[in-house]
């Protein structure tokens, strides 16, 4: 019988996949002592990671003074982001309380972080979220972490109130007008001297938006820079503390996870307390100021709201991007960029332009004797206004018709209304020269 010899191959064993590894670190406030300790863990984890032989370095993800509690970390979500994409296995992290605070948040992404094949790893309690005791343990220890935190935040809160009782400023970091350093309040000369001016400017008459676009021109700046608009001039104006007095705990934090600032409306109880920091202005100043805010707001809502105009959201400023916005003055009625209404010329010097002008060249585009709603929606899709009196009307087919447009004369602009009211005036200015 004849030998047959066959060379008999062994299959290559194939070498186990490296374990894809991150870390995660996180500190909850920005101080030196806490972002040293970040860096240290940042330090640590990338030398763990590299030295494990079986391990595969993908990084190490981070947040610094941010709370536990929170899902809108950038570090921490970045690091999600790598785990839906499918590049990481396995990631490290000190503690169940480092991970996440809220109980409901960390096992919804712990079981998320599951269906994806990652598993996460608790140094301090020595717990796989993979294992099959992992997350009875994770929920019982999660539950204790949350509560730590409530007994941190109610302790927290119950500091500030028996400091407002005793009529002591907190939380106070940033005030126009003074210089605030840890238990000192001072004040700015040269930026108390803008605020007594506000305050002058409004009650002799000014609005509030050209008090903004002033101090804006001459390059003022607020206490954390930015421009001035409307709404920061009001605040300056209903701010009761530059009579160096304060009325202390007018917003508060809703709960110790959300940690959203509430405003005060009779929830906890307001102090006032008198002489807490050198005044800018005096009692009488603030209280004109105050009337005329009232008046103001008065009028404003006795006063007719105006119906929406089919051009409303359709002129755009080729200048800055913005809004046109509908105003009227005086009886006139014309279209502004919302950037100039806010921020003045330094920011945006786009024209207005008179409601008659768009309502003109609207029908001469549509070929109609007047400009028709329902034909200006179905036809034009956007109305940019350029420089040089130049307005560029894109059609619905994808064509831009260029019109140039000329302010009216004076005589053809004024309404009855208006000569009316320019008569009464020559009448009185008459009188009192008389």
């Amino acid at each position: 019988m004849e030998r047959i010899i066959r060379q008999v191959q062994f299959p290559m064993q194939s070498q186990p996949k490296a374990k894809r590894v991150v870390a995660y670190a996180r500190v909850s406030t920005g101080k030196d002592a806490m972002l040293h300790s970040l860096s240290a863990q940042v330090s640590y984890y990338s030398e763990l990671i590299q030295k494990h032989s079986g391990w595969q370095y993908r990084g190490v993800y981070s947040d610094e003074a941010t709370t536990g509690t929170k899902g809108n970390r950038k570090g921490f979500q970045d690091m999600l982001k790598q785990c839906q994409a499918g590049n990481i296995d396995l990631i490290i992290t000190k503690s169940i309380s480092r991970f996440a605070r809220n109980t409901v948040t960390l096992l919804q992404t712990v079981r998320e972080l599951k269906e994806l094949g990652v598993d996460v790893y608790f140094e301090e309690q020595n717990i796989h979220t993979m294992s099959a005791d992992g997350e009875l343990m994770m929920t019982i220890l999660a539950s204790y972490a949350q509560e730590e935190s409530l007994s941190a935040s109610e302790n927290q809160k119950w500091r500030v109130r028996k400091a407002f009782e005793n009529g002591e400023l907190m939380n106070l970091r940033t005030m126009f007008g003074y210089s605030i350093s840890k238990g000192s309040v001072t004040i700015h000369p040269e930026n108390a001297e803008i605020v007594r001016e506000i305050f002058r400017r409004f009650i002799e008459g000014d609005s509030m938006g050209g008090i903004a676009n002033s101090l804006n021109e001459r390059g003022v700046q607020g206490a954390l820079g930015g421009v001035w608009d409307a709404q920061r001039i009001r605040q300056i104006l209903s701010n009761e503390k530059y009579t160096g007095n304060a009325l202390l705990q007018k917003h508060y934090r809703n709960n110790h996870l959300e940690k959203k600032k509430t405003k005060n409306q009779g929830e906890l109880p307001l102090y006032y307390a008198e002489g807490t920091h050198e005044a800018i202005i005096d009692q009488a100043t603030f209280d004109r100021a105050g009337e005329r805010l009232r008046e103001l707001e008065c009028a404003n809502s006795k006063r007719k709201r105006p119906q929406s105009s089919p051009f409303t959201s359709r002129i755009r400023c080729g200048i800055c991007g913005a809004n046109y916005k509908h105003c009227v003055n005086l009886g006139k009625h014309f279209w502004q960029c919302s950037t100039y209404m806010k921020k003045g010329k330094q920011f945006c010097h786009a024209k207005r332009i008179p409601d008659e002008v768009i309502h003109k060249l609207t029908a001469e585009i549509l070929g109609t004797e007047e400009y028709d709603a329902d034909v200006l929606d179905s036809r034009i899709t956007l109305i940019q206004a350029e420089e040089d009196h130049t307005i560029v009307f894109h059609t619905t087919d994808g064509k831009e018709i260029v019109k140039q447009w000329e302010l009216p004369s004076r005589s053809e602009s004024w309404t009855a209304e208006m000569r009316v009211a320019a008569s009464e005036r020559m009448k009185k200015a008459r009188k009192s020269n008389g």
